[in-house]
């Protein structure tokens, strides 16, 4: 059974088609990469997964039971948090009491939640910054915090929107070395992502959405050569002057 199950998800603004009848899994213990050219739908997808949209039709499943519709603190305790691509922590407030609130979500005792913290910035290395206020971080930093504010509430399903946006090579690669440790400490991982890098070097699948629909659901190595991704992120003038070239 997957962990996540997503089954004919549509969303519409207005007019407008963001997500239209989307459905894969992710299974548990994996890197699964949601890619796409923007305005694909992919963050769409992720704000009906953690419940800060409704859907119009479809069905969410997360361990085999419904999910779908639920609130976003409900489905947090459920097992599922996600970060946001653009970090906005408690600017006054220290590093380990913004970490802290995430653990308030797992906990209602403030020892606890402060021990659980002072876990999680050890883990991201950020232990000697834990009384620096928040707006003193640099960008990257801040999506660190973001990262263990997500962490403290002790997370089965971990959703990223673009965690090295804006990080610089070095950044990148630092990030991409505590995503695979948290997913070796259990933490499923659902990532979106346009640093093609950072897919190709963590995803073990890979599903590409455009236009609000999946194009693929294959391994990253496979849609690097779909015809039809390509298309999708470059063009035709580009697959065709490709396809044509000796």
């Amino acid at each position: 059974m997957p962990l996540l199950e997503v089954k004919g998800l549509c969303k519409n603004f207005g007019g407008l088609r963001a997500v239209g009848d989307l459905s894969f899994s992710v299974e548990k213990g994996e890197i699964l990469g949601l890619i796409g050219p923007n305005g694909a739908g992919k963050t769409t997808a992720f704000n009906m997964i953690a419940g800060y949209f409704p859907p119009d039709k479809g069905e969410i499943t997360f361990k085999g039971t419904p999910i779908t519709g639920l609130r976003p603190w409900d489905i947090c305790q459920r097992g599922i948090v996600r970060t946001f691509q653009l970090s906005k922590p408690f600017g006054e407030l220290s590093l380990i009491e913004n970490v802290m609130v995430g653990g308030f979500a797992a906990t209602s005792d403030r020892k606890a939640a402060r021990q659980k913290a002072e876990e999680v910035l050890a883990f991201l290395a950020m232990s000697e910054q834990m009384d620096v206020e928040a707006h003193n971080l640099t960008v990257f930093d801040r999506k660190k915090l973001e990262l263990g504010r997500a962490l403290a509430t002790t997370p089965e399903l971990l959703l990223l929107d673009e965690v090295v946006a804006g990080a610089t090579p070095n950044e990148a690669d630092d990030m991409m070395a505590l995503i695979r440790r948290i997913r070796e400490n259990g933490v499923t991982v659902l990532i979106v992502e346009h640093v093609m890098k950072v897919i190709m070097g963590l995803s073990d699948r890979v599903v590409v959405l455009n236009y609000g629909e999946k194009l693929a659901d294959c391994s990253p190595e496979a849609a690097a050569c779909n015809p039809d991704v390509l298309k999708a992120y470059l063009g035709d003038r580009y697959v065709g002057a490709a396809s044509s070239s000796p």
